[in-house]
């Protein structure tokens, strides 16, 4: 029976193939072809370990901003699946999404494809087909072999590269870094916003003679508490405040940003001021989100030793709370020691989660290992273990005075299980 739901073609997707992560790019290059999908605008890809969601929210703010129709891939998503597909800004309905599913289902006949290369082609086809100025698709795992890598970008952002999915991509940074640089193209630039990038990236683009631009080299930034400036190949912005979205990381990605806009400066001119509206106006839930409340809320999907690392100095820099409580799922696949030894100076409550993945460690399995940390906490500590971060998030409000802070962190799943109804908005229940 063909499914007439997105939910079903999303189940259907996920029993076709025999694995989720297939690292090739034969079958979805042959599908695509089958397609015909083209792109007849300017097309951005954005790779890396950390920071591209923020780099590609960025991007589409300030095009937006400029007065362009942008199309925006991003992934995974917290709640919804179509947060994964946004047109002109706006989430699109699941009912946009049905006849691409149908085109795709069609065109592969015999070839099987993961969920993520099938719903790729999906919402990329329906990019391809809407009136748009931009498109802007983030990549997931990887880079070489990622789906997004089947569509020739004429820009690429490779951001921060740290150690993550080390099964799929290698042991180091410069194994990792081999398969991000993946998403280059010859002659066309590609921004590479770490500032201490891997060699393989800089050999890579002087392999195969793109257009490279480097972080302290082509473009960097200063600042002080107040402002920012941005100085690029021949343009500078001056004065700039802080982009809306909060984190110690978060002028790397602005840079990026702006680094790519000027590498495409001539097909998609933008102004000083769609710049300052695009930061003022950017919104991306997750990424350090501070929900205002008794207590604070943190939410963040820092979910490796690299961005809980700045989830720490970011927690370090919000000022005093009594006490944190933090709420915890991850993948078992993490380094959750690393990551946890991190967070252990930082947190006096830990509310351990299930998640609803097989692949997902238990949460007596992250008790456990926070057991054996051997990191200093702050002070007496306390550890509990719940069935979903909703009940989670309930013990950690229970046991939570006004003044006190809670840090929602760690998969997407433990984010978007306490964002399935809304952001919360929090009254502590009692006054210690």
């Amino acid at each position: 029976m063909t499914p007439s739901t997105l939910d079903q073609w999303l189940a259907h997707c996920a029993a076709m193939h025999p694995t989720e992560i297939d690292l090739s790019l034969e079958r979805v290059v042959e599908v695509r072809a089958r397609l015909g999908i083209e792109f007849k605008v300017p097309l951005i890809t954005v790779a890396g370990t950390n920071g591209k969601g923020s780099t590609c929210a960025m991007l589409e703010a300030i095009a937006l901003q400029a007065g362009y129709r942008v199309g925006l891939y991003a992934k995974p998503h917290l709640v919804h699946f179509e947060e994964r597909c946004r047109v002109d800004g706006r989430m699109v309905d699941a009912a946009q999404l049905l006849p691409h599913f149908e085109a795709v289902e069609a065109a592969r006949r015999e070839i099987t494809l993961s969920i993520f290369e099938f719903t790729t082609l999906a919402i990329v086809r329906l990019l391809s087909q809407a009136p748009l100025d931009l498109v802007i698709l983030e990549v997931g795992l990887g880079g070489r072999f990622d789906a997004v890598n089947a569509f020739d970008a004429d820009c690429a952002v490779i951001t921060s590269i740290d150690l993550d999915h080390m099964e799929f991509l290698g042991p180091d940074r410069e194994s990792i870094g081999r398969e991000k640089a993946g998403i280059m193209r010859a002659g066309k630039p590609v921004v590479v916003s770490d500032p201490l990038p891997p060699r393989s990236v800089v050999d890579q683009a002087e392999q195969i003679g793109a257009d490279l631009w480097l972080f302290g080299r082509d473009f960097n930034y200063a600042g002080d508490r107040q402002q920012w400036n941005w100085a690029g190949r021949e343009r500078r912005y001056n004065g700039l405040a802080y982009p809306a979205l909060r984190g110690a990381n978060q002028l790397l990605n602005a840079a990026g940003a702006l680094a790519a806009f000027e590498a495409m400066r001539s097909v998609l001119p933008i102004t000083a001021q769609a710049v300052r509206n695009g930061f003022a106006l950017v919104e991306l839930p997750g990424r350090f989100q501070i929900v205002a409340g008794q207590p604070t809320l943190v939410l963040d999907v820092a979910h490796n030793p690299h961005s809980v690392a700045a989830l720490a100095q970011n927690l370090d820099q919000m000022g005093f709370h009594p006490c944190t409580h933090a709420v915890f799922g991850a993948m078992r696949d993490k380094d959750v020691a690393a990551i946890i030894a991190r967070m252990v100076p930082l947190v006096d409550s830990w509310h351990f989660t299930d998640l609803p993945l097989p692949r997902a460690a238990r949460a007596q399995e992250l008790a456990g290992i926070h057991a054996t940390s051997g990191a200093k906490a702050p002070g007496p500590v306390t550890v509990q273990c719940h069935p979903d971060p909703q009940a989670a998030l309930e013990a950690a409000l229970a046991a939570a005075d006004p003044a006190d802070r809670i840090v929602v962190f760690g998969s997407f799943y433990t984010v978007g299980g306490v964002l399935k109804d809304g952001v919360p908005r929090l009254g502590a229940r009692h006054v210690g």
